[in-house]
């Protein structure tokens, strides 16, 4: 989606109107080696609209004037200093890194994707122009996944202009592929069937080994060569500023807006697949026009394919609504959307979820609270959200006044530091809320737990003295490692810095970075996980540390967030009573003025400077699950519905071998229960063999078979989920040594399913 908010920032509720001419299409007619789906129409059109060729021509020129720009560049040598250090002398205006990747290796040079001059990604085919820094990027490489994913999106686009003459809008990369949105002609719309046909163009598409040209362009240019696509033309008029330029790109007929890299042509990409199609809105807002989307997957060799494929089968295995159904954990109702109904046995998850923070609460120094979910939008406009953040709240009137439902705590948090005179003898002060949130997500963005309404998070908020920062963050830091670990989650960190639009001075913001640089170092320095830059992805009013855990199926989640804030507890006027004295204001006599009008006066400050004698806390925002239920969603797929034994919330089930031990099963129910662990027990009608299968479908962690030698005994025998050779009659194990195993397991939060 970065690509598609980039392209939308500072964009509300745009309205293309219709009615604007439409590209001329003649009638076409089937190619040789067409459909063969079945589908009547035409593989392609043959021939493309007007606007295709017009766009070639004045393509054609442009170019022809730029590579004459081009050959006036004056011929240097440069010299071109790779990962290694080792240095490549180069000609400017004529070396290019794809030259230079050959010299070291033909294998490098199909293998590498994009390059990196001095930080700005670069095309391999694109001549360099002075002396420089050059990385070459794979496919495994984050940014040359991107690249690989845009211009299969190309590929993808230039496949449905010459199957429908449709009118493109934009194709970005996502984080499993890359997509199109497409309005068709006569407000068509894309069908399964037009997958197959898709392909099979994107297919010759890519055996042509088209070139991807680039090409700089002036706003006027961009404006006459797109004039016959709205939706262009509206992208164009708001993101590209009078009087400047940006790039086009051109792979055989199709040439599209777009700021590149590219690979260097379409043969990279060695197998290509239509994954699904959906509806959407231009920009993402309804009150736009409606368009066609479709997605698409690629990858550089047929194995990665597969092996995508077998990823997929076993996401679909894993998916958390699948299960939270099968288990029956939750469920949605079309009368309350975006908020879900947690059952008995989702709420056991969910309560041992929080009980497992509450006691790191306690042994870390935190004192939790409660705070109203209702305000009045005065809190909002003074923490800056209401500027910010409205449009996703959920707002009302009542007696005339604005209010809203909560969407964070940070404000109410501000509130209850406030409310009376604090000393630096109580900082840090650490303060937890689990409180109902809300967020007003757009209808088409819900998707079960990963995206709702109503919600709760693991919100907590530090207030420190600015020396305290560093140990603070050091803390907290060990505090995700600990919570991570016994997940079994792996994560990575990235410094997200200041972005365009911000609250406060750049020096403020400046000392916040440095002192998230300073923890992240240290950490790294004692054996922690390597950080990376993020640059201009911060909050509004703060820089930020994000963490991204790692599941079993070596999917990336972002769950907790470390944000450093200086500029709310400007807003609400925070203060602490610092350890210097404050000084004593000077009598009448000393300073000739009247005793009575000096008395108890104060030296002058400024409106935003602290009282005399005070100082403002930094306020640090932190999250370590995010919103229980995204983490439960994530932890459900991640486990793929085997809970652990501390996690689970069907641990037990208890199963007679016969009616005559019905009151022994109830029994050992009962003893477990008081030690608070989730027995169930199944006395129906039905034969043993399927009470049993039935529990294991269940994900019953053990199930304990008794009969009357177990009843006689005292004893259980115990079949354990992750153990095959538990599945048939074993020792008898006495219920109060079953009873300590279990406890053990339990408390010390194994991961493992084994006594």
């Amino acid at each position: 989606m970065e690509a598609v908010n980039e392209v939308v920032d500072g964009i509300k509720k745009a309205t293309i109107k219709d009615g604007q001419p439409k590209a001329k299409q003649k009638p076409g007619k089937v190619k040789k080696g067409g459909d063969s789906t079945g589908d009547s129409r035409p593989l392609e059109l043959d021939p493309l609209p007007d606007f295709i060729p017009y766009r070639n021509k004045l393509f054609e020129k442009l170019k022809a004037q730029y590579d004459e720009d081009v050959a006036r560049q004056e011929r240097v040598k440069i010299n071109v200093t790779l990962d290694n250090d080792r240095i490549e002398v180069g000609t400017a205006w004529e070396t290019t890194p794809a030259w230079i990747t050959r010299q070291i290796s033909k294998s490098l040079s199909e293998r590498i994707v994009i390059a990196r001059v001095d930080g700005e990604l670069w095309d391999l085919d694109r001549p360099l122009e002075k002396s420089c820094r050059l990385e070459l990027l794979d496919f495994e490489h984050p940014e040359g996944k991107k690249v690989f994913w845009h211009s299969s999106a190309h590929i993808l686009g230039e496949a449905a202009e010459r199957r429908f003459g449709c009118q493109l809008c934009i194709g970005p990369p996502v984080d499993d592929g890359f997509y199109y949105e497409m309005a068709l002609p006569d407000s068509g719309v894309v069908q399964t069937t037009d997958w197959k046909p898709l392909e099979t163009i994107a297919g010759k598409i890519i055996k042509e080994k088209q070139p991807f040209e680039r090409l700089v362009m002036s706003k006027d240019d961009l404006l006459d060569m797109f004039r016959d696509n709205k939706y262009k033309q509206h992208i164009i008029k708001d993101k590209v500023p009078d009087g400047t330029s940006t790039t086009v790109y051109r792979c055989g007929p199709l040439i599209d807006l777009c700021r590149g890299p590219h690979v260097p042509h379409t043969g990279r990409i060695k197998t290509f697949e239509i994954m699904k199609n959906s509806a959407s809105y231009f920009l993402g807002d309804p009150s736009n026009d409606s368009l066609q989307r479709v997605y698409g997957v690629s990858f550089p060799d047929k194995k990665q394919m597969e092996e995508y494929k077998k990823y997929l089968e076993e996401a679909a295995k894993r998916d958390h609504r699948k299960i939270g159904r099968e288990q029956e954990l939750f469920f949605f109702h079309e009368l309350s959307p975006g908020s879900c109904f947690f059952l008995p046995h989702g709420q056991r998850i969910y309560n041992t979820l929080q009980a497992f923070l509450r006691s790191e609460y306690w042994k870390r120094g935190y004192e939790e609270v409660a705070t109203p979910n209702m305000y009045n939008a005065k809190l909002w406009e003074t923490s800056g959200h209401w500027e910010h953040y409205k449009d996703d709240m959920f707002t009302f009137q009542i007696e005339k006044e604005q209010f809203a439902l909560k969407p964070m705590n940070c404000p109410g948090h501000c509130l209850i530091f406030k409310h009376r005179e604090r000393s630096y003898r109580e900082l840090p002060w650490r303060v937890a809320d689990f409180g109902v949130l809300h967020r007003n997500e757009a209808s088409g963005a819900l998707s079960g737990l990963t995206r709702v309404r109503r919600f709760q998070q693991d919100d907590t908020h530090i207030f420190c003295t600015p020396d305290q920062v560093t140990q603070e963050i050091e803390g907290l830091f060990d505090f995700l490692q600990h919570v991570y670990g016994t997940f079994g989650f792996t994560f990575k960190l990235r410094l997200s810095t200041r972005p365009e639009k911000y609250l406060g001075d750049i020096k403020t913001w400046n000392e916040a970075e440095d002192k998230l640089r300073d923890a992240l170092n240290s950490f790294t320095a004692a054996g922690g996980a390597r950080w990376e830059i993020n640059e201009g992805d911060g909050a509004f009013y703060g820089p930020k540390i994000d963490i991204t855990i790692s599941d079993a199926l070596k999917r990336d989640f972002q769950c907790a967030t470390i944000q450093l804030d200086f500029q709310l507890p400007q807003k609400f006027q925070l203060e602490y009573v610092t350890a210097e004295v404050a000084p004593k204001p000077k009598t009448g006599a000393e300073t000739g003025a009247d005793s009575n009008a000096a008395e108890g006066a104060q030296p002058a400050r400024g409106p935003d400077e602290p009282t005399h004698g005070c100082a403002r806390p930094v306020m640090i925002h932190r999250a370590i699950y995010g919103s229980y239920e995204r983490f439960i969603a994530i932890l459900t797929e991640h486990f793929a519905g085997k809970w652990p034994f501390w996690l689970s919330p069907r641990q037990v089930l208890i199963i007679p071998v016969m009616p005559a031990v019905n009151d022994y099963v109830i029994e050992v129910q009962k003893i477990f229960r008081q030690r608070e662990m989730f027995a169930d027990i199944d006395i129906s009608g039905n034969t043993m063999q399927k009470k049993i299968r039935t529990g294991q479908l269940q994900q019953y962690n053990f199930i304990f078979v008794v009969g009357a030698q177990e009843r006689d005994t005292r004893t259980v025998n115990i079949r354990n989920r992750d153990d095959t050779s538990t599945q048939a009659k074993g020792d008898l194990i006495p219920l109060d040594e079953a009873m300590q195993k279990l406890i053990s397991l339990r408390d010390e939060r194994h991961l493992e399913n084994k006594i």
